[in-house]
């Protein structure tokens, strides 16, 4: 009647640990997707830097152009006003021409005045036309700097295609990847629970051996001494029996799947004399999960599909301090997770 006491309260309690798994599970697909994106972010950042410059760039030269343009302006506009000036000279310099021709005709200093009138309005047709000749010029180069422009903007807007189909091409990439990760959380959950049925059918026979949420719990006693991590003989045949599922779920899931058995060693919360072979608790446990490692990795298991963790007294899962307390946190726990 004491026993099933004793198993009643451990169902009671026993549930917890799963649920810290199976939360510390999703918390590192999080923080693996999260890895992703910020990875995709900081590429994507790089290549915007790399667009920002090269818009500076383009807006500089863009800005120069614009400061000549307008200079060519203001040329264009002082030379049509010159030639303005020069051709109201030039008129008014026939009216005179025509004028003195009336009134002064037949006198020589007339005609020499006439003469130079003639000549002075020569020059100053030769000046407009000069002038017009300048005018025309800078049209054409203000038509060239227009599609120096209109090649910039083109320029610009291809740019830009560019950039919004990287990012189109990244959101899907990231899209993908989210796909296939969740089936391989499929594909590993599947193999696991076929795992999980075949090895709780092989040690249902044991009364030390517990499964507690998503792994199973043997009690170190099986297969240590008291402060000892050296393995004994009574435990090695429930250890041939796990290497054996092991070495079958080895052969049966596909190789792209990352995939680990973690050996998490536990000890109670009595502190070790630190005058034996371990200083602390920490160093005991990890080197019983190592023993155990090893053992597996001995009986065929690859070495690739095993992990060795020490938890020493921090993760107990009775916090009382009565014998069977303590007995209960002493303990093995067998999990497949992912790498």
């Amino acid at each position: 009647m004491a026993l099933g006491r004793n198993r009643g309260r451990d169902r009671s309690i026993d549930y917890w640990p799963g649920f810290v798994d199976a939360l510390s599970t999703l918390l590192l697909v999080f923080i693996f997707l999260l890895a992703v994106f910020m990875l995709g972010q900081f590429f994507i950042s790089r290549e915007i830097a790399g667009k920002d410059d090269f818009l500076q760039q383009l807006n500089q030269r863009l800005s120069a152009l614009t400061d000549l343009l307008a200079l060519e302006k203001d040329a264009k506009a002082a030379s049509e006003q010159r030639a303005m000036t020069l051709s109201a000279t030039l008129a008014n310099e026939r009216a005179e021409r025509e004028r003195l021709q009336g009134l002064v005709a037949g006198t020589s200093d007339t005609q020499a005045r006439i003469g130079e009138l003639t000549r002075a309005a020569e020059d100053e047709k030769a000046s407009a036309t000069r002038a017009l000749r300048e005018v025309s010029l800078l049209s054409q180069q203000i038509s060239a700097m227009r599609q120096q422009l209109q090649a910039l903007e083109n320029a610009l807007a291809t740019s830009e295609n560019r950039e919004k189909d990287a990012q189109m091409r990244i959101s899907d990439l990231g899209s993908r990847l989210n796909v296939a990760l969740a089936q391989r959380v499929q594909e590993l959950n599947k193999y696991r629970s076929d795992f999980f049925g075949r090895l709780r059918t092989v040690l249902s026979s044991r009364p030390d051996v517990r499964i507690v949420g998503d792994r199973f719990v043997f009690q170190s006693e099986i297969f240590f001494g008291s402060g000892g991590a050296e393995m004994e003989g009574a435990g090695k045949d429930e250890l041939d029996k796990l290497a054996g599922a092991l070495i079958e779920l080895e052969r049966t899931i596909p190789p792209d799947i990352p995939w680990v058995a973690r050996i998490d060693g536990h000890t109670d919360k009595r502190p070790l004399s630190g005058a034996g072979q371990f200083k602390d608790n920490w160093e005991l446990s990890s080197a019983r999960a190592i023993a155990v490692v090893r053992y597996l990795n001995s009986k065929g298991v690859s070495p690739q599909r095993l992990v060795a963790a020490g938890f020493g007294e921090y993760a107990p899962l009775d916090f009382g301090d009565t014998p069977e307390a303590l007995a209960r946190n002493r303990r093995l726990e067998l999990k497949l997770t992912e790498r």
